[in-house]
């Protein structure tokens, strides 16, 4: 890790421990399998960011360019005032903790109380998520104007967000992959 990380992990809540004889049909399966595949793409969008970051820092790439790309990405809002850098990247983990905020998190949390502590310790993270999502743009728009420090600022902040994408991931699949496996996505 890089940029450390905005929570504490040895305070993350735990749930149930899996039952480790049962066996969970390929369909069952599929909705664990699907989160970690969002998962996955939302990483390799962090690792372009990062290239698309070393461009602008090598003086390859437009700052201005930078931003677009960060508000293409698949994690930002649609009603947030960036550039087009994030738009994509930034409304997919939106729309993604939106959808699990919303959806899966209630579903789990009636279906098996016992998760409630995991649930909403996730919800705490998407919220962090989202802030620091705010930081970068801040950053951006300083790098766009051209203000001394703001490429350590991008950086950081970039670095930041990629560290807690990383550990929020780790800490979803290890608690969630399983119950959506035994109590399905609604």
């Amino acid at each position: 890790m890089t940029g450390g990380l905005p929570w504490d992990e040895a305070t993350r809540p735990a749930g149930p421990a899996p039952d480790p004889g049962h066996e969970y049909t390929p369909e069952q399966l599929a909705t664990g399998q699907h989160l970690i595949e969002v998962h996955d793409s939302l990483r390799a969008e962090l690792t372009r960011l990062r290239g698309a970051l070393d461009e602008v820092a090598a003086g390859n790439s437009d700052p201005a360019a930078l931003r677009s790309f960060f508000n293409r990405m698949t994690i930002r809002q649609n009603n947030w005032t960036l550039g087009a850098f994030c738009q994509s990247y930034c409304r997919a983990v939106t729309g993604h903790h939106t959808l699990e905020d919303r959806s899966v998190f209630p579903h789990l949390g009636q279906a098996d109380p016992r998760l409630q502590a995991v649930l909403t310790r996730l919800g705490e993270e998407h919220e962090t998520i989202a802030e620091i999502l705010e930081r970068i743009d801040a950053a951006l728009i300083a790098l766009v104007a051209g203000e001394p420090g703001a490429m350590d600022r991008v950086r950081a902040a970039v670095d930041l967000i990629a560290d807690a994408m990383a550990s929020h991931f780790s800490y979803e699949e290890r608690e969630l992959v399983e119950p959506l496996a035994r109590l399905g996505f609604y």
